[in-house]
């Protein structure tokens, strides 16, 4: 797996990276590790101590400062029931699994999330406005700091065709994002 270094770039598309590149781990500053909620979706949640499967990322919890609060994880055999490991009990996240320290991570979800990424009260598919009113595409994925969950980018389409002949865009932002009904309003980051 090839993990991608940003520094300083506001809007990355694919071709500012090598033809092949298909990895969403990135390195800002290389020493924050960066993940995207699409390479989270289906990994398996392991306890570090006995190694037992506890269930699979299924969605992710956001606030509405737009930080991600944890992991949503199916689990069960016929009847699937939703648990939630908050960010700051996983102990690392794999390429293939991700690592809590043991059962007691998993949380019993009592009340909805305030908003997910995929499911109730979705962020998948929502317009991503400047604060100026310009609009900059459908949100599509986002990059979090695995270590605090904050949000620091979103990759953005614009519909298939302009996806193939122009990629998909990364919008790094500061702040946190306003998150409305309809869209979300971030402040993109300067060079």
């Amino acid at each position: 797996m090839r993990i991608l270094f940003l520094f300083s770039m506001e809007i990355l598309t694919p071709h500012d990276f090598s033809e092949g590149v298909e990895t969403k781990i990135v390195r800002e500053r290389r020493d924050t590790l960066l993940r995207t909620f699409s390479l989270l979706k289906g990994l398996p949640v392991y306890e570090l101590a006995s190694g037992q499967k506890l269930g699979e990322v299924c969605d992710v919890s956001i606030s509405g400062n737009g930080s991600v609060v944890g992991l949503l994880v199916k689990k069960g055999a016929f009847i699937k029931k939703t648990f939630q490991v908050k960010v700051d009990q996983v102990s690392s996240f794999g390429e293939d699994g991700v690592m809590v320290k043991d059962k007691s991570a998993l949380e019993r979800l009592e009340t909805e999330p305030e908003y997910t990424f995929e499911h109730n009260k979705s962020l998948a598919g929502k317009a991503l406005l400047t604060k100026e009113g310009e609009q900059l595409g459908l949100l599509e994925d986002v990059y979090f700091m695995e270590e605090l969950g904050t949000i620091v980018g979103y990759e953005l389409t614009d519909g298939f065709f302009s996806d193939i002949a122009n990629g998909k865009r990364v919008i790094k932002t500061t702040g946190p994002p306003a998150i409305g009904k309809d869209a979300i309003v971030v402040t993109v980051k300067s060079r």
